[in-house]
């Protein structure tokens, strides 16, 4: 009887070859992109698949980006996060499933301005390497799409024409490079 150990991997994230992006419908026909500049993850899989492994994130509120700083600055108050009594948002992966050959869906509680809520994403595998500094890397792309209102990012406003400001629905976009610890 042959018994077969999988060994664990621990990744952390790469800030500065990794993005974290969200994306809002402003008056109904554009889009505001805005981003958080700072922020940590770290993934832990077992073997050499991510099948089943686990993830944590967090990105600090106060780093939001929007290339506005008077809009940065009403994101950040209590309208929306709230950043003053709720510094950070995070997510705790409660599955991550193989879906096909190089993608996954990553399933987790996502917690907002002290809201817990669960979350699915998209994930595709990019793919691994070994960086010229002898570093393992790892790749994925995560997508999806949450309600702000849902986690008490209530704020509206409606134009004099009847045009909503803020959209309800806010689309993730996470670009992740993993070290191997």
């Amino acid at each position: 009887m042959s018994t077969t150990t999988l060994s664990q991997h621990v990744w952390a994230i790469d800030p500065s070859h990794s993005e974290i992006q969200f994306k809002v419908r402003h008056m109904v026909i554009s889009t505001v992109t805005g981003s958080f500049g700072t922020f940590e993850a770290q993934l832990t899989s077992h073997g050499d698949d991510f099948e089943g492994a686990q993830v944590t994130f967090s990105a600090d509120i106060d780093s939001i980006q929007t290339g506005q700083a008077p809009r940065d600055g009403h994101l950040k108050s209590a309208d929306f996060f709230d950043a003053a009594n709720h510094p950070k948002l995070t997510f705790v992966s409660t599955s991550f499933t193989k879906t096909g050959e190089d993608t996954y869906e990553v399933s987790g509680d996502l917690t907002i301005r002290g809201t817990t809520l669960p979350v699915t994403l998209s994930a595709e595998y990019g793919g691994s390497n070994v960086d010229p500094y002898g570093n393992h890397r790892a790749g994925f792309e995560l997508s999806g799409k949450i309600s702000r209102q849902a986690f008490g990012l209530v704020w509206s406003a409606v134009t004099e024409a009847g045009a909503i400001v803020v959209s309800d629905d806010v689309r993730l976009s996470i670009n992740a490079s993993m070290i191997r610890q």
